[in-house]
């Protein structure tokens, strides 16, 4: 098996799993954790063709992929006790392994076209991020990557070492992997953030003219 096939199958089943986590504990039913799941699956890589210009149609030609984003899908609906975790570690745990072999795979195709680095950090990232951004706007959440940990900056990294050909080998990309999975699930547990900041106005409250305590 090709290492790009083994990143698109584990990006898949992560990003589907994903999806039909935030689906069941917002209690949607099976069609709606079928929908989250397969937009999370397959969002960011439609997002990626359309920007980086390759071709569309290849979304349709996973067969594979959507066969194995439906099994897992549907073992997790009717299955939920096989898990041992909360939904919540779930879903940060298959958001993490999503998140690394879709920002790898991101980066490949975007090398493969031989478009600049500027673009294999754009095709990473989205391709990494976009299925969960898909997922968070149909789940009516705020989009983890707005304002999460360093969420969107592990995606920014596998494409800054991929396009610079720091990062090339299938062995290198998959101890990359390992890698950036591992600092993804550090980020959530250290709460490692991007600075932030408020803007909170407070307008001072106009007099009342028509108070008695008015003195002309």
């Amino acid at each position: 098996m090709e290492t790009w096939d083994l990143f698109s199958i584990i990006g898949t089943i992560s990003f589907a799993l994903s999806g039909a986590v935030v689906a069941m504990e917002e209690d949607y039913d099976l069609f709606g954790v079928y929908i989250l799941g397969f937009a999370t699956a397959f969002g960011g890589g439609a997002l990626r063709n359309l920007l980086i210009g390759y071709p569309i149609n290849f979304l349709w030609d996973q067969t594979t992929n959507f066969t194995i984003a439906l099994i897992a899908m549907t073992i997790i609906f009717f299955f939920p006790q096989l898990s041992f975790k909360p939904f919540k570690k779930l879903e940060i745990l298959f958001d993490s392994i999503g998140l690394s072999a879709f920002a790898i795979l991101g980066a490949n195709y975007a090398m493969e076209l031989k478009l600049p680095v500027s673009a294999v950090i754009v095709a990473s990232v989205l391709t990494g991020i976009g299925g969960g951004i898909v997922r968070d706007l149909l789940a009516k959440r705020k989009p983890m990557v707005l304002h999460s940990e360093v969420y969107a900056f592990w995606a920014i990294l596998v494409g800054l070492l991929i396009g610079n050909k720091f990062v090339s080998g299938n062995f290198e990309q998959l101890i990359m992997f390992f890698i950036i999975f591992i600092l993804r699930l550090l980020s959530v547990h250290y709460n490692w953030s991007l600075p932030k900041r408020s803007f909170n106005v407070t307008l001072e409250k106009p007099k009342d003219t028509n108070s008695t305590d008015f003195v002309n």
